[in-house]
């Protein structure tokens, strides 16, 4: 008689979290991430998508309110949404959770992204590499694990946002101090503009290509996969060729 595997204890649950708020993005978007999530994760996992508008989102996909973060009304409030996250009891979800943002394209195995040693894991910087801050498109934490994260930009919100951009700026900075901040290996997470473009100006005659080792390709700027989809770079000024491989991951 074969044994049954035990259902997964609470805090030992895996979940793919993203966010959604606003007309930029349908729902398209969170059904593509939830497709690709499914083929390149092995082993259960939830999928929640914190959204201001569920319509449209795939069954599959569990949808709960925007976590609030108290940030007062001013420029740049997308810029802090991310926070919310680190609620202390974030609707009584327990595990660990990979953040994804929407516009990500899943190229390879995301497994290991819940493996990897560190307490709280995020994108090492490209173009500045010497600097602290991450980039939070793709960022590793335990639930309920970092809500003094939070509770810091309430209770200094305006000594905050004076002294840092956005979210991920913060962020790295307040879990550096606390020696809790650590990278994921420099080829996982590779940025579309300066890795996927071949070099100007061979852009004009070569395809975008997914770089070795890549398993999460960043989509930031001006051009998002069905711009690159089809070489639209919306006015930046890397040229870009048609990158029509997209479509074979980039889909629900």
């Amino acid at each position: 008689m074969s044994a049954v595997n035990p259902p997964t204890a609470p805090d030992q649950q895996r979940f793919i979290i993203c966010m959604k708020w606003g007309t930029k993005y349908g729902p398209e978007y969170v059904n593509r991430l939830y497709g690709m999530a499914a083929r390149h994760l092995k082993g259960a996992f939830r999928f929640v998508c914190f959204t201001d508008d569920s319509a449209g989102v795939r069954p599959e996909v569990e949808c709960l309110p925007l976590p609030e973060t108290h940030a007062k009304a001013g420029k740049r409030d997308g810029g802090w949404k991310k926070l919310g996250t680190y609620q202390a009891d974030l609707f009584g979800l327990q595990g660990t959770a990979l953040f994804l943002d929407l516009d990500v394209v899943i190229v390879g195995d995301l497994t290991e992204f819940f493996e990897v040693p560190g307490e709280f894991l995020i994108i090492k910087d490209w173009k500045r590499p010497w600097r602290v801050t991450g980039n939070s498109s793709v960022y590793r934490f335990r639930l309920g694990a970092h809500a003094d994260v939070l509770q810091h930009f309430i209770d200094h919100q305006d000594e905050v946002r004076a002294k840092y951009r956005n979210e991920q700026e913060f962020l790295s900075h307040h879990l550096a101090a606390q020696g809790k901040l650590g990278y994921w290996p420099k080829h996982w997470c590779a940025s579309f503009k300066y890795h996927c473009l071949p070099l100007w100006p061979t852009s004009y005659w070569r395809d975008p290509f997914i770089p070795a080792g890549a398993r999460v390709l960043v989509f930031h700027g001006v051009m998002n996969p069905p711009d690159a989809l089809v070489g639209r770079s919306n006015g930046n000024w890397r040229h870009a060729r048609p990158a029509r491989w997209i479509s074979d991951h980039w889909r629900e």
